[in-house]
């Protein structure tokens, strides 16, 4: 049986974004694709994302966090505690649009692999 959307993931599909206006946004800039990571990886507090980010300021962090609410990729999880409680996570969009990430950090591997592989090489040639 399929799982229907909740009310929020409902909004989110209504005013979905084209996904290339979600490709530019998120890979145009450095912190939402870290911020994506460790979200994915199961860190998805701001003050633990912002520890583990060096450099990455709150305001900077609540922008991003923001644009990617908008964009449907995250969801903003409140919890009704004292102090307050929020969370993100991945919306079902999101987590459709990870497999690019995925393939960006493949090339990546790729690219640094041949790098060390280029370097064994001119290392050896050199002696």
């Amino acid at each position: 049986m399929k799982e229907m959307p909740s009310h929020q993931e409902k909004k989110v599909l209504e005013k979905m974004p084209e996904v290339a206006e979600v490709v530019e946004a998120v890979f145009g800039c450095k912190w939402s694709l870290r911020i994506l990571g460790l979200i994915r990886k199961g860190v998805c507090r701001p003050g633990a994302i912002e520890r583990e980010l060096t450099g990455l300021t709150p305001k900077v962090q609540n922008y991003y966090f923001r644009r990617m609410v908008s964009l449907g990729i995250l969801e903003r999880v409140v919890y009704p505690e004292v102090p307050p409680h929020v969370e993100y996570r991945l919306t079902s969009f999101g987590l459709r649009f990870m497999p690019i990430l995925d393939s960006i950090e493949a090339l990546q591997d790729e690219l640094e692999a041949d790098r060390k592989a280029q370097s064994v090489v001119e290392t050896q040639t050199a002696v």
